[in-house]
């Protein structure tokens, strides 16, 4: 059991299938390094991907299961931190009514992302009660943990300035029963996609932790790199090459310097620097590899994890709605 002094942290992630580097060097190499000092709740937001996605959830099951298997891999270790779903847990949809009640609409509506959100998602139809309450689910996922950190970027902090407002609005009427989250400030390397966008399953330019090491290779010889790089005898600028950041989070600084210095003088060219680099990436993606290989050769092992993960999150989640009775007056 974690000390009782141990400050909670509460982060999801959509079920998208197997986690790739965007996703790991984002939240979940954090998710693992934070299990050190804190008392960890890390979830599958499935329900989060019915607010979008909802006509079509037929590989919402097989994606959580793969998610969670690389989340294993990597290091998240169930016996300390709690792994579940979050639909497994039916007090999630419990405190979002209650949420829903004092939430009031003009906050839903002046959310960047949703009017963000609707403009990008034109395809779908966006217009229903769950998008637009999104925030008050979110709430309640944090505040039925009670959470006190939740793991943003610095540009992320603003979406839990709505998730604060029902919190101070639910104590403000019953009564100080959840604490405030905080942002707990997390550095969020630049990891772009094959083709220098956002990597992302969506554009398909992803590579995945699992990924094999010819189809790691593959992938990372069809990167774009510097675009003003017509020839192989001109200087490349580093600073603006697709591949270069992957250097800073696969090669060691001295290995950087030297690709940072050949490439700016063209004494290397951008096939070398990417050999380079495979070398690198695969030797750091091995043991994820194993790790993996030895999860997936024990039918039911992710099943069981999420399980007992499950178990443990409605008995917190249950304590919790104990309090929300007691402070709203309810039977």
């Amino acid at each position: 059991m974690s000390p009782v002094s141990r400050k909670i942290v509460l982060s999801g992630l959509r079920p998208t299938g197997r986690v790739h580097l965007g996703n790991y060097w984002g939240a979940v190499k954090n998710w693992v390094d934070l299990q050190a000092d804190y008392d960890c709740r890390y979830f599958v937001a499935d329900l989060h991907a019915l607010t979008t996605d909802y006509a079509d959830t037929s590989t919402i099951r097989e994606a959580t299961l793969e998610a969670v298997t690389d989340w294993l891999a990597v290091g998240l270790d169930p016996e300390k931190s709690v792994i579940f779903v979050q639909s497994r847990v039916p007090q999630t949809a419990e405190l979002a009514l209650v949420f829903g009640m004092i939430t009031p609409l003009g906050w839903l509506e002046r959310v960047p992302t949703y009017k963000e959100q609707i403009e990008q998602l034109r395809e779908r139809d966006l217009g229903t009660f769950g998008f637009l309450g999104y925030p008050v689910l979110m709430t309640a996922d944090i505040a039925l943990y009670r959470a006190h950190y939740v793991p943003v970027g610095k540009d992320q902090e603003s979406h839990l300035e709505i998730c604060r407002e029902i919190v101070r609005r639910f104590n403000g009427f019953y009564g100080d029963v959840f604490p405030e989250p905080q942002a707990l400030y997390t550095a969020t390397p630049k990891v772009p996609g094959l083709d220098g966008r956002k990597m992302s399953k969506t554009y398909n330019n992803a590579i995945a932790l699992s990924d094999s090491a010819p189809e790691v290779e593959k992938k990372v010889m069809s990167m774009v790199t510097d675009p003003g790089r017509a020839r192989r005898a001109d200087p490349g600028n580093p600073d603006v090459c697709n591949l270069y950041p992957f250097h800073v989070l696969y090669s060691p600084p001295e290995e950087q310097k030297q690709v940072d210095f050949e490439c700016r003088t063209a004494a290397r060219g951008c096939v070398d620097c990417k050999k380079h680099l495979i070398r690198n990436m695969n030797a750091a993606l091995e043991p994820i590899r194993q790790k993996r290989a030895e999860i997936t050769a024990k039918p039911g092992f992710v099943k069981d994890v999420l399980e007992a993960g499950n178990e443990r999150a409605r008995n917190i989640a249950s304590e919790t709605m104990e309090k929300v009775s007691a402070a709203m007056g309810l039977l």
